[in-house]
């Protein structure tokens, strides 16, 4: 192996190196949302803003995210949408081959429904239903991240605001609710509630982020800024 060929790949293997630790994929996640400041990803990654800040800049000397200060504050953000397909091809490969992350999931979404009926909706039944006009899309996240792009005529509902505005979301249709990405519990939280209450619900098996990085349209209400979600 010539010795260049050789550097190549130890360069490539500086792209997994970043990505092998799980605080720094949960952080990519979250910057899948929006960009944010080192306090915020700290907060919403229980991390200290110490800890945040090294993971990354690990990420940042791997090309997988930058920086820019906005007065005393770094701002941070995904370099590319690319990331987020990367990490779906990751969290695949994982699920399909690796019998504790199948086991890890199964306990994160403990769908007891012994009919199905919390199976979610796959990127093109949703397309499909989304075309038909047949379904009303519920975005769970904070109202900061949603201001930020959300899914076409999708209606903001936080967990915390949810039962509420109950007045807002249809009983003559299906409702599919979304949050954060795959892993993201508070669209299952909220399927379950709803479907307590007696709404036809099933939550997105994707999240935004997805969405986007499939180049599918979304809407956006505000620029984006440094959010401070949480």
């Amino acid at each position: 192996m010539s010795i260049a060929r050789h550097e190549l790949f130890d360069t490539l293997a500086i792209v997994a190196r970043a990505l092998g630790n799980g605080n720094r994929l949960e952080l990519l996640e979250r910057l899948a949302q929006t960009e944010a400041p080192v306090d915020s990803l700290a907060a919403a990654t229980s991390l200290s803003v110490a800890n945040a800040s090294q993971h990354l800049q690990q990420l940042r000397r791997a090309g997988l995210v930058t920086a820019r200060r906005e007065g005393r504050q770094m701002i941070y953000r995904l370099t590319d949408q690319r990331i987020v397909l990367l990490m779906g091809l990751i969290r695949e490969v994982a699920e399909s081959n690796l019998a504790e992350a199948e086991r890890l999931v199964s306990r994160l979404f403990d769908d007891s429904d012994a009919e199905g009926a919390l199976e979610p909706v796959s990127r093109d039944a949703l397309r499909s239903a989304l075309e038909q006009g047949t379904v009303t899309l519920l975005d769970v996240r904070p109202e900061q991240e949603y201001r930020v792009a959300h899914l076409p005529g999708a209606i903001n509902l936080p967990m915390d605001r949810l039962e509420q505005a109950l007045e807002v979301l249809p009983r003559d249709r299906e409702i599919v609710a979304y949050c954060r990405g795959p892993y993201c519990v508070l669209s299952h939280e909220a399927v379950q509630r709803l479907r307590e209450l007696g709404f036809r619900v099933r939550r997105f098996q994707e999240g935004l982020p997805e969405w986007r990085a499939a180049g599918l349209p979304v809407d956006q209400e505000a620029p984006e800024t440094s959010g401070r979600n949480h």
